[in-house]
């Protein structure tokens, strides 16, 4: 009997033994894969962000590439023609006019 005691003493010790190391090996694989699981939700929500930060930049971009617009023509007689004229040369030296447009809105102004 005490033979039979020691035999089933061993056994239990060994399959608790057992059963603990798989419940680990479980539990590390369990730990390794929400571990891989966040490192991808992280990668995706990098490239989310990555995306969203071309798109801004491709906005600013186009936001700064669009022609300026052509100022409105003056009114005839409306003001003092030499604000006006320096007006237009301000707008030249900006670079918001270009020569020709210059020289254009001068000679309408010129013949106002």
């Amino acid at each position: 009997m005490a033979r039979t005691a020691a035999i089933t003493g061993t056994a239990t010790a060994v399959h608790g033994s057992m059963t603990n190391r798989q419940a680990s090996k479980q539990q590390a694989a369990h730990e390794d894969q929400a571990a891989q699981q966040a490192a991808l939700d992280s990668q995706a929500q990098v490239a989310q962000m990555q995306a969203e930060m071309d798109v801004m930049k491709a906005q600013q971009a186009a936001a700064q590439a669009a022609p300026p617009t052509a100022p409105a023509a003056p009114a005839a007689g409306g003001g003092d023609m030499m604000s006006q004229l320096t007006q237009l040369a301000d707008l030249k030296a900006q670079g918001v006019l270009s020569d020709d447009e210059f020289t254009a809105a001068k000679a309408k102004l010129l013949s106002s």
